[in-house]
């Protein structure tokens, strides 16, 4: 751990932020809530039904996904990365509704990219709504821990006025909704997907390290899974109510973010985003209407949306066949370890 990540972690600790927002969730075994998508053998649920490793080697990576789908919702899960070589590996915890609304889909993005050995791994989060993918909405960070050593709780909230996506207690990025937005903000039900993949050609500095099996499998560990929402099915011809569940979804500590968690959110963008798409006036000349321009966070970046100092990577195409990423700044850490 960094010097400024244990500085980080210390403050932290002294706002007494640790899983307060997420103490009376409730938890669901696979079973209840979850279904395998892809990898066959290579999902493994714990004998409890609990838990489930996803693995990544030279045949095929693995999935599950929700067992139903959700107008609004919380989705959360306790996750643990891979250790040691990971470069060229994605782990995803997201939602859509890609399957069902091919060029209309809505999208919330937690994706997880690895890194050489000895590198830390990086995250970014994004949203789409209506098939909006030109218009992407990125964000990239470090961690302020190493994410293979234990488990973290990583959860996205989403209702019709906002969204949060929280790391353990510190809300990392909210959205709030604007007319202005339109159809760019998620409506449709979706439901939720983990994945692990490999994601060479664009995943790490570029694509320039690539998986490494030597190293395999690559083991993604989720536990402590919690749904919230309301259920739907979005082909029915009888569209579903759901006002209480939104009502619930609104009354619980993770939809509202006190002073303590703002200020831990504020110094968490400020030391550990390396990239917004909200700075990048190269690709938005205008930011998009949710932006919220802070002025000591602007200062750090570039036109680009980029670091001001240094750096460039090329991101290339999902897997799942999502339409190609900008050129985002790469790491500060693919440089030297802060």
């Amino acid at each position: 751990m960094s010097k400024y990540s244990l500085i980080f972690f210390i403050v932290f600790l002294r706002l007494g932020l640790r899983s307060s927002a997420f103490t009376n969730l409730n938890t669901l075994s696979f079973e209840e809530s979850l279904s395998p998508l892809f990898g066959d053998g290579n999902l493994v649920r714990s004998s409890d039904d609990l838990s489930v490793r996803l693995l990544l080697d030279k045949y095929t990576g693995s999935g599950f996904i929700s067992s139903n789908m959700y107008q609004h919702g919380f989705y959360s899960s306790m996750i643990k990365l891979p250790a040691d070589y990971t470069a060229g590996v994605v782990v995803a915890f997201y939602t859509s509704n890609g399957d069902v609304f091919e060029k209309t889909h809505d999208e919330l993005d937690i994706e997880f990219l690895g890194n050489i050995k000895g590198k830390p791994w990086r995250f970014q989060t994004n949203l789409y709504g209506n098939g909006s993918t030109h218009r992407g909405r990125e964000e990239r960070y470090r961690l302020w821990f190493d994410p293979f050593t234990e488990f973290h709780r990583y959860s996205i909230l989403w209702t019709p006025h906002k969204i949060i996506f929280w790391v353990d207690d510190v809300p990392i990025r909210e959205v709030i909704r604007s007319e202005a937005m339109g159809a760019d903000y998620p409506a449709k039900p979706m439901s939720l997907y983990a994945t692990i993949w490999d994601a060479s050609d664009w995943a790490t500095s570029g694509g320039k390290y690539k998986a490494n099996y030597k190293y395999s499998p690559f083991v993604a560990e989720f536990k402590s899974f919690s749904l919230d929402g309301c259920s739907v099915d979005p082909i029915q011809e009888v569209p579903t109510d759901c006002s209480d569940s939104i009502d619930f979804l609104e009354s619980q500590d993770y939809f509202s973010i006190n002073s303590r968690q703002r200020a831990a959110m504020r110094r968490f963008r400020q030391r550990f985003m390396y990239y917004s798409y909200c700075y990048d006036t190269v690709r938005y000349p205008e930011p998009p209407p949710e932006c919220v321009i802070v002025p000591v966070e602007k200062d750090r970046f570039k036109d680009t949306g980029r670091l001001k100092f240094g750096g460039t990577e090329a991101h290339g195409r999902r897997k799942n066949h999502r339409q190609q990423r900008s050129e985002i700044e790469s790491d500060p850490d693919e440089r030297k370890r802060f």
